[in-house]
């Protein structure tokens, strides 16, 4: 019996001792993987404060997204950005997206010199995002201009009356929730929409007449809705010049007094802070070390992807099939 109680208290003496031990790892790993994070974290931080041209990317569908936005604010706002190269890469989006993006653009060349890049194409609300800066600069066999407005809707009424399937509805007035799709589109219906689309429609154009300091006769020229190549759109002032990011920033140093030789550097949205690695890894870590409480409270969800849909009217370009 004294035999049974010695071992046991040996064994307990033990596993308290692995414990130690195990803990002791545990934070001598998690401390020295803290500290790479910083130490990496800090050398990009101190690299994002030396003065530099910051380069913003305007790419895929526009809808206005409130991360995007909050890029330009952060540019606007940085000491360390001399300047701003928007490159622009999109087919458009909505209306009040391109609209809302058209502003904040504005808000940043109020307070930092500001250049458009055109890539493969700025069309529609890519466009209207182009023009909020002084100058755009396009390659020459880039896509440009879509000045226009569109509201699609399906039609299904075939499919319906193929399957035997008849929807009724109740409303509160004749245009409620027209045009839904599921029967002929009204003729007041149809009046009602196109308005709203020449509305839109009434203010892109305004729009790129102000900014592009164009007449009528001119305006008219670019303005039915077609897409010009960056060659073409030069006579017709859609761009400003025919060129890459060389060009851009040679601009903003001769016209804008931006030093020369800056680095540039991309500002993109912040997907993980300095510090998300080395708690991430200290997670595993607690995990595999038998922590499981510790490591839960480590762990870090990954954040969900902001996926928006396209309602409402657009200004896109999209070729046909």
């Amino acid at each position: 019996m004294p035999v049974d109680t010695d071992l046991l208290v040996d064994r307990r003496r033990i596993r308290r001792k692995l414990t130690a031990w195990r803990v002791a790892a545990f934070v001598l790993a998690a401390v020295a993987i803290v500290a790479l994070g910083l130490a990496f974290g800090g050398r990009a931080l101190i690299e994002a404060q030396r003065t530099h041209i910051a380069r913003i990317s305007i790419s895929g569908l526009i809808t206005g997204d409130a991360a995007t936005l909050k890029l330009l604010e952060t540019a606007a706002e940085s000491p360390s950005v001399a300047g701003v190269v928007l490159a622009v890469n999109s087919p458009g989006g909505t209306v009040s997206g391109s609209e809302a993006l058209h502003d904040a653009i504005r808000k940043l060349v109020a307070a930092k010199p500001t250049v458009a890049t055109v890539d493969s194409v700025a069309a529609s609300g890519g466009y209207i995002a182009a023009i909020a800066t002084d100058h755009i600069v396009s390659r020459g066999s880039s896509i440009v201009g879509s000045i226009g407005v569109i509201a699609q809707y399906p039609n299904f009424t075939k499919l319906l009356d193929t399957v035997g399937v008849q929807v009724e509805a109740v409303r509160s007035t004749p245009l409620k929730a027209e045009p839904d799709g599921l029967g002929p589109t009204p003729p007041e219906a149809r009046a009602a929409l196109q308005a709203t689309v020449l509305d839109s429609y009434a203010w892109f154009k305004q729009l790129v007449q102000q900014r592009r300091h164009l007449n009528d006769a001119e305006l008219a020229a670019i303005s039915d809705g077609r897409v010009f190549t960056g060659r073409q759109g030069l006579p017709l002032k859609l761009v400003d010049e025919i060129g890459g990011e060389d060009k851009a920033i040679a601009w903003l140093v001769k016209e804008k007094k931006v030093p020369k030789d800056l680095p540039v550097r991309d500002l993109k949205r912040p997907e993980r802070g300095y510090l998300r690695l080395p708690f991430s890894a200290a997670a595993d870590l607690a995990r595999l070390a038998g922590f499981g409480r510790l490591s839960d409270m480590l762990a870090r969800p990954a954040r969900a992807l902001d996926v928006s849909t396209l309602d409402g009217l657009l200004a896109l370009w999209q070729p046909a099939p």
